[in-house]
């Protein structure tokens, strides 16, 4: 399936919103609902996201069509990476391993906010080296 780009890097500004205030407030509940988030984008699709949906219903309008549009894998994939640390994270919150929590989060911040801002997904980057490393010819040896 092939996607707008822009919509994985608009996910990401609201990605970056949200566990910011996850590590101003240090609220588990709030990371719950981000994991929760990265969890239906990584396995229903981007499309199923309700960022994606804000995305389609109110930005993509207001932009016109992409002038090119990407695999959809590699950001889902990037979305199941989020969905790790975000689960990391929330048992570190309610469980009182503050320090786990935020850990997770600020990680998953950092890898948010690259994509946002400079569009650089490093999840996509990762879906990409783990694809070249199955591709790659096996040589036998002598």
């Amino acid at each position: 399936m092939q996607i707008d780009p822009r919509g994985p890097r608009f996910a990401a500004v609201l990605t970056s919103l949200v566990l910011a205030a996850v590590l101003i407030t240090g609220s588990g509940a709030l990371l719950a609902v981000q994991a929760l988030i990265f969890a239906v984008s990584a396995f229903a699709g981007l499309q199923y996201s309700p960022y994606g949906w804000l995305y389609r219903t109110l930005v993509r309008p207001r932009l016109g069509p992409p002038a090119e549009t990407e695999d959809a894998r590699p950001p889902r994939f990037a979305q199941a990476v989020g969905l790790g640390f975000a689960l990391v994270g929330t048992t570190g919150y309610l469980t009182g391993l503050t320090w786990l929590g935020l850990l997770a989060t600020a990680a998953a911040l950092a890898a948010a906010f690259l994509n946002a801002a400079f569009g650089y997904c490093l999840g996509c980057e990762m879906y990409l080296l783990l694809r070249r490393a199955q591709v790659r010819p096996h040589t036998q040896p002598g």
